[in-house]
């Protein structure tokens, strides 16, 4: 099978000798002015008189192939009859955007939300139109796809939608569908690709997601050079470096059209945790104002507790969390004060954005009492949510979600998150497009693609946990939800509010957050299965040809240039470097630096808890130094096994043995920038510059400190007297003194416990740890360095030179690994694996088993194909076969315990054992494989729901057996039928009818008409 190469078969097919890089050409900027009305925003102060003036930057270049004859864009002629006409004049980086396409150029869109990014999009469909050309819309969801198909074809009419489980009008010119769809077309070598002229990639951004972002990738990859492009993003500040990789990749050159243009210019606002007042911190000229910032860290609350993000944060010894531990230090009281504001002022409709579902449904729940809609409104409420809801079954209509949240809704307050039945999310997208929610709370997934403008944007949290750890917002994702603030033509000004507490009390933070540049476009590229197989099945390309031309290892490449000057800078450093008897300091720095890590081994030992727990006893002195933070003797006070924070999800279980406990440390510390940390938090380097040794000489403050055990560099065999409440600071001082009395009484320093005779260590590897210290202790002491009075400044000198020695041995490193095909030896061991398990033959054909594996693109490839093959669907029954699939599209975190009966419990175990096997051979083929881990993705907590709503369940008694949301559960059901329509076509390629049958059958007893599940959206 072939790819449709369109009108240039072998442009791709050829793999592309080395050849001089894109030329970038046509570089200007222009300014452009506007005034906009004076205004006091929220905070009500005295407004300026006089307009105020704005300006935006509208900035192009053009990468194009070397030799390329091409016109400077400023010398275009534009059509006497464009293919589209506007009523209003064109923005200028609309206008330049729009030559693009007329020169039949393709064209990389950057602009902020709500920019005007369509309009561009929009021309290119038009042209395509009236040239009889085929065009296709790519979205990144599904959702994005329905919205846009309804807008498009009540615009165009030649439209067509194709998103996997929806397909209308396929024969339409203009066809909308997901990325994932045109990937499959291009792989299948579909007929359509032959027609097509222009792709619009909107929302290109989302090729840096990590999971979902290599679809971009291959799909841009593997179009024909004959086709053209408008790619429509969120600002990105390396927009150039994708247009030149375009260039590259297809021989045709590509525009980069920039503005930083808001047709609404924003007001961001601070309102401290637990304060009265709200404080304009970036005008709408985009000016930083540090005073009002400082006012606004001053109002907030002391001591808010807990940072809940950090996961080494815990209890104090015996203290309870106070409330920062569990609401974030944000509480729905002061929500409530907000949006009192934002109403009264007049800046509603609002968006107040949570990172978490059921924090938007307790916030939405703490504002139920309240009206913001009059009794018309109300009404057609009424109407629009009694008309969404008709086309589902009665019994559907009577779930606590929809019965719950229409009173909400009728009082103009919405919700919107992934959970919700995807039914009720597109009715509130509706109703708050019509004006009639007023107040939404939502996640952060309503910033993307949904073309859904509030005047007033609110931040409940400026953390999120991105399914790894709890971190700040990036700059991007504070730019991409924000800019849903100011709806074009209708209001003077979008307003930003963050909510706060003591988590971003730095300026730092705050100004990188709001000031910040965009999140770059990098690429997320790695090699899946599914991929590989079906590059090795097209003939004339394989899955080397798509890592040589992936835009990972172009932005590799690009670095090139950039590393080799440094690489000169950093051997002219070393080589200036000159050092007396270098020979010997380096023998002596290396033995040196054996001994410290050495050293460092011998602590982690002596300080796992099985050995050092029983002698850290109260009153016992420790030394502990963290780095060159030696803050020297200190006393335990007490230690305790650390507690997990409220309402997050960090497994304590998984930290390292030195991070599961606190141990209290009274130590002697400067005064100058302490600052008491919160209940339960330990000392950490970013600590620092609160917590510092004191300085010799001078009169420190003893503090007790929560440190964790790998912070402890010995432990003494003394132990002191201590007082039992030792909150007092004379109870401290107290304590202090007896410390420096002891080290007054050993001159020669306080002995530690020896940790073989004192502690107990008997460990082989650790008495081999303690003999090769010796060793290199003794060949220390006999060099003729060890007491040559030079030794401090040849030791220093020669510790700066060893630097500038690994930088450029990194450089050189780095150099190399750009000129290699990254991610090419992971490519022969995926190669391994697929010989081994029978899907490709030795010579790299594919087999059978692979063209079934070509079929599946929902679930694990590998894994179905070896259950297909081995028989383990042949004797289930259509609802068993579904509900073992189920594991293969469930990815959510549970809490459920899940009891299955023997007819689910034998075919599961199958799937795990046959799971096993692939990780086995996976790790024998040198792949990096958690094999418990890879067993446990295959999630098991929806096999029986599945089952039982096979069976005949009603939806509402399927979630009772579940406690994931029902919008979650919809999504795996849909993903579910997708699997289903995929294993039947993969049963078909081996000719199997009874078992396409049956996977047909469970497709139909699945996707029950009129239900909740699988009802049509209603922008279609």
């Amino acid at each position: 099978m072939q790819v449709d190469q369109g009108a240039e078969p072998s442009a791709v097919k050829k793999p592309r000798t080395t050849s001089p890089g894109p030329v970038v050409l046509d570089d200007f900027e222009t300014e452009a002015k506007r005034e906009v009305a004076p205004s006091a925003g929220l905070t009500g102060g005295p407004a300026e008189t006089a307009p105020v003036q704005l300006g935006h930057m509208v900035r192009h270049k053009v990468a194009v192939p070397q030799g390329y004859n091409y016109i400077p864009i400023s010398q275009h002629v534009p059509p006497a009859k464009p293919d589209r006409e506007y009523k209003f004049e064109l923005d200028p980086f609309q206008r330049v955007s729009v030559y693009a396409i007329q020169r039949n150029e393709s064209v990389l869109v950057s602009a902020h939300t709500s920019a005007g990014k369509t309009v561009v999009a929009e021309y290119a469909i038009a042209q395509c139109l009236n040239r009889k050309q085929r065009v296709i819309y790519t979205s990144p969801i599904k959702a994005l796809s329905n919205q846009k198909y309804r807008e498009m074809s009540s615009e165009f009419g030649d439209v067509g939608l194709m998103t996997g489980d929806t397909t209308i009008n396929p024969s339409a010119t203009c066809l909308v569908m997901t990325t994932e769809i045109l990937r499959s077309m291009l792989y299948r070598g579909s007929e359509i690709m032959r027609e097509v002229a222009w792709v619009i990639f909107d929302e290109i951004h989302y090729m840096r997601d990590k999971e979902r972002g290599v679809v971009w990738e291959e799909t841009i990859i593997l179009l024909p050079h004959s086709v053209r492009y408008v790619f429509l993003s969120a600002t990105i500040p390396n927009a150039m470096e994708f247009a030149e990789w375009i260039t590259q990749s297809h021989e045709q050159p590509c525009h980069v059209v920039y503005t930083d243009f808001r047709p609404t210019p924003l007001q961001h606002y601070l309102f401290p945790a637990g304060g009265e007042g709200i404080y304009l911190v970036v005008n709408e000229k985009s000016e930083f104002r540090e005073d009002n910032f400082a006012k606004a860290m001053g109002k907030l609350q002391d001591g808010t507790g807990d940072d809940p993000s950090d996961p080494f944060a815990g209890k104090g010894k015996g203290k309870k969390l106070k409330k920062g531990g569990d609401k974030k230090g944000i509480c729905p009281s002061d929500i409530a004060k907000i949006i009192k504001v934002i109403m009264n002022k007049n800046y509603n409709p609002v968006i107040v954005f949570s990172f978490a579902k059921r924090d938007c449904e307790s916030n939405a729940m703490s504002m139920s009492k309240m009206e913001y809609n009059n009794a018309d409104e109300q009404a057609t409420v009424t109407e629009i949510f009694e008309n969404a809801t008709a086309s589902i079954s009665p019994s559907d209509r009577q779930l606590p979600q929809i019965t719950n949240l229409l009173p909400l809704l009728r009082r103009g307050i919405g919700i919107h998150h992934g959970g919700l039945l995807p039914i009720l999310k597109e009715m509130i997208e509706i109703l708050f497009q019509a004006g009639l929610i007023k107040v939404l709370f939502a996640t952060e997934t309503f910033s993307i693609g949904l073309n859904m403008p509030a005047k007033t944007v609110v931040f409940t949290d400026v953390q999120k946990f991105d399914g790894r750890e709890f971190r700040n917002l990036s700059s991007g994702e504070y730019i991409q939800m924000s800019g849903r603030a100011g709806r074009r033509g209708l209001d003077d000004r979008g307003v930003v509010i963050m909510m706060v507490n003591e988590r971003l009390s730095r300026r730092r933070q705050a100004r990188r957050m709001i000031k910040g540049e965009a999140d770059r476009l990098d690429s997320a590229f790695h090699l899946g299965y599914n991929m590989i197989i079906n590059l090795m099945k097209v003939e004339g390309i394989s899955p080397e040809f798509m890592l040589e031309r992936c835009f990972f290892q172009f932005q590799s490449k690009a670095s090139v240039p950039v590393l080799q000057k440094d690489l000169e800078k950093a051997e002219a450093e070393r080589d200036k470097m000159k050092i007396p008897d270098e020979h010997l300091i380096a023998e002596y720095y290396d033995c040196r630096q054996q001994l410290d890590q050495l050293g460092e081994d011998f602590r982690q030992v002596i300080t796992h808890p099985t050995y050092s727990l029983p002698f850290l006893q109260p009153g016992r002195l420790i030394k502990v130094k963290y780095k060159k933070l030696d803050f020297g003797w200190g006393v335990v006070i007490n230690y305790q096994k650390r507690l997990p924070p409220k309402n997050r999800p960090v497994d304590l279980g998984n930290l390292p043995p030195h991070s599961q406990y606190i141990v209290d440390v009274l130590l002697n510390i400067a005064r100058a920038p302490y600052q008491p940390l919160p209940k339960g938090q330990t000392w950490s380097p970013e600590k620092a510059a609160f917590v510092q040794p004191c300085p010799p000489g001078e009169r420190g403050l003893p503090v007790v400190v929560p440190i964790l055990l790998d912070v402890i560099e010995g432990i003494s065999h003394v132990r002191i007297f201590l007082p039992k409440d030792m909150r007092s600071e004379n109870a401290r001082e107290t304590v202090w003194k007896s410390v420096l009395e002891v080290q007054r009484r050993f001159p020669e320093g306080i002995a530690l416990l020896d940790p073989v005779q004192n502690m107990g260590i008997k460990d082989d590897k650790f008495q081999a740890l303690l003999k090769k210290i010796a060793l290199l202790e003794s060949k220390l002491f006999s060099s003729p360095m060890h007491k040559d009075p030079r030794l401090p400044e040849l030791f220093t000198a020669y510790a700066l030179k060893h630097q500038a020695m690994e930088r450029v041995r990194e450089l050189k490193q780095r150099i190399q690994q750009t000129h290699d095909i990254l991610q090419l030896d992971e490519l022969k061991c995926r190669k391994r694996v697929l010989r081994r398990l029978g899907f490709t033959t030795a010579d790299d054909i594919v087999d059978m088993k692979g063209r079934v594996a070509c079929e599946i693109s929902t679930g694990d490839e590998l894994l179905l194909t070896e259950l297909v093959f081995n028989g383990v669907f042949n004797p289930l029954s259509p609802e068993h076969c579904a509900a073992l699939l189920s594991c293969f599209v469930f990815d959510e975190k549970s809490e459920q315990v899940v009891k299955l009966k023997e007819d689910l419990a034998g075919p599961l175990r199958t799937l795990q054992e046959t799971a096993r096997r692939i990780a086995k051979v996976s790790k024998e083929c040198k792949l990096p494989v958690d094999e418990d881990a890879y067993v446990q993705s295959f999630k098991v907590e929806l096999m029986d729901c599945v089952l039982q709503w096979c069976k005949g369940a009603s939806f509402a008694e399927i979630c009772k057996l579940t406690d994931v949301f029902e919008g979650s559960l919809i999504r795996v059901f849909r993903r579910l039928g997708e699997l289903l329509r995929q294993m039947s076509t993969a049963a078909k390629v081996i000719g199997n009818t009874e078992l396409q049958e049956k996977f047909d059958k469970a497709t139909e007893i699945l996707e029950r008409p009129n239900s909740v599940i699988f009802c049509s959206s209603l922008y279609l």
